[in-house]
């Protein structure tokens, strides 16, 4: 196993360079918590653009100044058909200058809606090519499946437009009442579209970015990369960076998994093996794993986090990519705090994704 060196939690990561995308890879896909994407094809794409490009830009929330401009990219769809369809050359400038032309003044900064999985990964070669600093945050701090599930709306930050574009060269512009009817009309326009495409939204100011987004996770995600790498007990390891808690090892024995409106849908259960023989725990997949269950008892549910990973190398396994007869681990650790208000708990808790279930609150690590 290639031995790096890890990146403290005190340091100040200043700009992301070829040598970083494989460890951003390996935190962004555990932080999808199954969904996401992929992260495989993004860090080609990624590493590509930044040789040809040379390193992008990061930069914190407190270094925005007032003539930044803030916007989310993200791809959006099945990440099943993302790991075949690969987006268009030209798709992301085409984007960007409808999102401009609509702003009536130029981005600066691109931020990633969701940290977890491909989506985490390939707003760095996007920013890379278009000439843009990338923020050390993201909307989510993990990957959820529906775009009403982002902090700003948390915080009740307004997103007045949409753009979303295809690989056959389509632009679209939404403007809708709220998110919730903004997912619906980006789902269905995304299955028109054979269930993958690139969007832009929610751009905001320095002022308005502060205190409405998930603040430092690019940079984590880079940590917990190098913790893995460089460990000789990788799965402790991530364990450890996150102040997780390993929630059973085992094998997979059943998967129930398919593809409609957009998503993954689904459910996978686990036989335990060595110390966990005889537990068996099911998870409930919608393009991310959403609930936790043993023996009828629920043991974690979104908004906190639940990613599966294998057992041996530590590295995540998403939802597209679950097989039969893997060897894993299931790793669970507190959401961020803004998950946990009313208005967080609305959005992405249990009863958002249609679970009649009280939200108990996952408190990670035991010490």
């Amino acid at each position: 196993m290639a031995q790096t060196s890890p990146i403290a939690r005190t340091e100040r990561l200043t700009e992301i360079t070829v040598d970083d995308v494989a460890a951003l890879g390996i935190g962004t896909a555990i932080f999808g918590t199954g969904g996401g994407g992929a992260v495989y094809t993004s860090q080609i794409m990624v590493e590509n653009a930044l040789r040809d490009n040379g390193p992008v830009p990061l930069v914190a929330v407190d270094d925005l100044g007032p003539e930044d401009v803030v916007i989310l990219m993200s791809g959006i769809g099945a990440p099943t058909v993302g790991i075949e369809m690969l987006s268009a050359t030209g798709q992301i400038h085409a984007l960007l200058a409808e999102a401009e032309r609509l702003l009536g003044r130029k981005v600066t900064t691109l931020m990633a809606a969701e940290i977890g999985g491909g989506n985490g990964v390939q707003p760095i070669g996007w920013a890379s090519r278009l000439g843009l600093q990338v923020l050390d945050a993201d909307g989510m701090g993990r990957a959820f499946p529906d775009a009403a599930m982002v902090a700003m709306n948390v915080a009740g930050v307004p997103c007045e437009w949409a753009v979303q574009s295809d690989v056959v060269g389509n632009i679209s512009v939404m403007k809708t009442i709220d998110l919730h009817w903004l997912e619906r009309h980006a789902r269905a326009l995304t299955v028109a579209s054979g269930s993958i495409c690139i969007g832009a939204h929610y751009p905001m100011t320095a002022d308005q970015v502060r205190g409405a987004v998930i603040e430092g996770t690019v940079s984590a995600s880079i940590r917990v990369g190098h913790a893995l790498m460089s460990s000789p007990d990788p799965v402790a390891a991530v364990a450890e960076e996150l102040e997780a808690r390993v929630l059973m090892t085992g094998k997979i024995t059943d998967l129930d998994r398919r593809t409609a409106g957009g998503f993954v849908r689904g459910s996978v259960t686990i036989s335990g093996t060595g110390a966990d023989r005889g537990r068996l725990q099911r998870l409930e997949l919608q393009n991310e794993n959403l609930l936790v269950l043993e023996d009828g008892e629920v043991l974690v549910s979104v908004p906190d986090l639940i990613t599966i990973i294998d057992a041996e190398t530590g590295h995540a396994i998403t939802t597209e990519m679950l097989r039969f007869g893997q060897r894993v681990s299931v790793l669970a650790w507190a959401c961020d705090p803004i998950w946990r208000t009313p208005r967080g708990l609305e959005l992405a808790g249990p009863r958002a994704f249609g679970y009649d279930l009280p939200y108990v609150p996952f408190e990670g690590a035991t010490r």
